[in-house]
């Protein structure tokens, strides 16, 4: 199902670790996940369901890239492409109910967020320390999404 299939991903997330993140210090940046996706009780459905599909769909391409192909051990990458991918179709099915509600801000907000990780890989060159501390900061809102079904229950039945 799908919530194991997120834990996998964020396992493997954590064994894509190359370098401390301690020797990053200098390199942290605050890229500013939209808090609402971390806290996700004062959430609509649609709105949790649309956030959390963006996060996943920007996560995949944010990985599926040349340059991070360059980055990390390409096992562990490719398990970690065909896990984003099954859990984007996992999720298709609640996407397909929330439809037809307004575009989701919140999507927009979770773009915005992934614009300014590109741009800060860029700005750092995809230096190893710029990757270390983009790796860590997407596992944070990747692991807070496990809260979601305690908040939204029957919508995540879709997803066990």
């Amino acid at each position: 199902g799908y919530w194991p299939r997120l834990r996998k991903n964020l396992v493997l997330l954590r064994q894509m670790r190359r370098i401390s993140p301690s020797f990053c210090l200098k390199d942290r940046k605050d890229f500013g996940f939209p808090q609402e996706m971390v806290d996700g009780s004062q959430l609509q459905k649609a709105q949790a369901i649309s956030g959390l599909h963006e996060m996943l769909q920007q996560t995949f391409l944010l990985f599926h890239t040349e340059r991070s192909s360059a980055a990390w051990d390409s096992t562990l990458l490719d398990k970690l492409h065909s896990g984003l991918h099954q859990l984007l179709e996992d999720l298709d099915p609640c996407l397909v109910q929330v439809m037809g509600e307004q575009a989701s801000a919140l999507g927009t907000a979770v773009k915005r967020y992934f614009e300014g990780i590109h741009l800060y890989l860029k700005e750092k060159k995809y230096s190893d320390c710029a990757w270390e501390i983009v790796r860590v900061e997407i596992m944070r809102p990747l692991s807070s999404s496990i809260n979601f079904p305690r908040n939204y229950g029957k919508l995540f039945d879709l997803l066990s």
